[in-house]
């Protein structure tokens, strides 16, 4: 998924780092030291079939709010990355005012705890399209699997999180090094989380054609395989496909989630179709996408997906992006703040709410 990519730090400038959050940076990632950590007890899983649309973390928005607005229960927070290429440090939006902490006013852990109180909880997503081709996507970015693997453990034990989002697309896609790190690190941490008691899943959101995922996407797949990593999410943007047709985007989303089991069936050969059906996630993009008006995903599309997504068992139904839930700049493409069509408020957000059940 897009985003601006540096300007945002002036947006953020005015914000400080607290002495404590500093510190912890300097130990190398965010709040899973001493004072700074989440309550010990493991985190709750999340739903077998979630709603989790993507929250856009660099505008200044309150998460908290907006989903208490949408009646979002679960939110996917984008995007984590280091702030230069060669760092393992990962900070939100890439902004070093903005660290894995509870108690830096920048980095969401009110908003997260208020989000968790009222029933529900967010997936931290790292990568995005900016990061993927800045060098900046964490596994990316950092050479050391231990380190990375630490910072997603941060994770956990600072906002009490059991999900964690990887956004691997553009250059990152291919970056096999990367990818092998990545994977290695995924390992290690449901090891930890095995030893610890917890519960830590991981989802892949990975480009798709309208028939499945292209063969790199495939070959990251086969890798986690060797490198027995556990998959719990392949969630598969089901947008920008920029093949130059016009694309009835519902009836799209249903034949790449087919071709995807089908990958997936290769992949996990012991697995029934019902378990690989709940390996998949889908993101669509509400409006006009990137490409244009030849990919416009309408709120008609949005009730079939939601059906489709129920009658197929799939995990995780998603969209980008929360802030564009709206229907204020009817015609414009691949807007960050609309959807481009003309719609109710929090449309998208109420069709898919359904979806979320245990």
């Amino acid at each position: 998924m897009r985003r601006p990519r540096r300007a945002l730090r002036s947006l953020l400038s005015c914000i400080t780092v607290t002495g404590l959050s500093a510190g912890l940076v300097a130990l190398g990632g965010g709040g899973a030291f001493g004072a700074d950590a989440a309550p010990s007890r493991p985190a709750a899983p999340m739903p077998s079939h979630v709603a989790a649309p993507y929250f856009e973390a660099w505008t200044g928005e309150s998460p908290a709010t907006l989903a208490a607005e949408s009646r979002n229960k679960y939110l996917t927070m984008a995007f984590l990355q280091t702030d230069a290429a060669g760092s393992c440090t990962a900070y939100w939006n890439g902004d070093t005012s903005q660290p894995i902490s509870r108690s830096a006013a920048s980095s969401f852990g009110a908003d997260i705890a208020a989000i968790q109180a009222r029933g529900g909880n967010v997936i931290p997503s790292f990568g995005g399209y900016g990061a993927d081709t800045t060098g900046t996507e964490l596994a990316d970015s950092c050479a050391s699997v231990d380190a990375i693997a630490k910072v997603y453990e941060s994770l956990v034990t600072t906002y009490g999180i059991s999900r964690i989002d990887l956004d691997v697309e553009a250059d990152s896609i291919n970056n096999t090094a990367g990818i092998d790190r990545r994977n290695k690190a995924i390992a290690q941490v449901q090891r930890w989380a095995e030893r610890t008691g917890r519960r830590v899943q991981f989802s892949y959101t990975l480009p798709t054609t309208t028939t499945g995922l292209a063969p790199n996407g495939v070959a990251l797949l086969k890798n986690a395989v060797d490198n027995h990593a556990r998959v719990d999410v392949v969630n598969i943007m089901t947008f920008d496909y920029w093949d130059g047709a016009t694309h009835d985007m519902a009836a799209d989303t249903e034949t790449a989630g087919d071709g995807l089991v089908g990958q997936l069936a290769s992949l996990y050969p012991k697995k029934s179709r019902a378990q690989l059906w709940h390996m998949v996630g889908v993101t669509e993009m509400p409006g006009i996408d990137d490409f244009g008006p030849q990919e416009t995903f309408t709120t008609q599309d949005a009730v079939k997906v939601e059906q489709w997504a129920e009658a197929k068992g799939i995990n995780t139904l998603s969209f980008w992006a929360l802030q564009r839930d709206n229907g204020g700049c009817v015609g414009t493409a691949g807007s960050n703040s609309c959807s481009g069509t003309a719609q109710d408020t929090w449309y998208f957000s109420h069709a898919f709410e359904r979806f979320t059940r245990w």
